[in-house]
């Protein structure tokens, strides 16, 4: 070598470098091991819950009943936020629970949303504007005869 640089010290860089790539080999495949194992038991989750749904609409056409359709993509966010709300939300008060934009294009693209729950009855709109999940019919209690 001609600029000055032993071959030795070459040679030192090349074996640091190779043992530098081989760490990162090694490390790399253990992540795929890893992600690999995560995504069976994901797939097997999956499938579970596949044939759980399949089983349910079966049970329901059994019985005559028509199943609840399932929710659309987003509406289930927008359901947990009830579950964890109180008294009511607001539109608004759901675009900033869920992080988004308070825009009024996002408010009203969330009352839309907020109003087909309530035509689908999963929610209800006690006063203008204001949601609510449905409370439950408490139980019956019975007459007590005066006679």
């Amino acid at each position: 070598m001609t600029s000055g640089v032993p071959v030795r010290e070459v040679l030192e860089q090349i074996e640091a470098r190779r043992a530098r790539a081989g760490r990162a080999v090694e490390e790399l495949r253990e992540e795929i091991a890893r992600l690999t194992g995560q995504l069976a038991a994901a797939e097997r989750a999956l499938e579970r819950l596949e044939i759980t749904r399949e089983t349910v609409l079966d049970l329901a056409a059994e019985n005559d009943a028509a199943p609840a359709e399932p929710l659309p993509p987003g509406y289930r966010e927008v359901l947990a936020v009830f579950t964890r709300g109180g008294n009511g939300l607001h539109a608004k008060d759901v675009c900033r629970a869920l992080g988004g934009g308070t825009e009024p294009r996002h408010v009203e693209s969330m009352r839309a949303r907020l109003k087909r729950l309530v035509e689908r009855g999963v929610l209800t709109e006690p006063d203008p504007g204001l949601f609510v999940l449905p409370r439950p019919d408490p139980p019956a209690t019975p007459e007590i005869n005066s006679s």
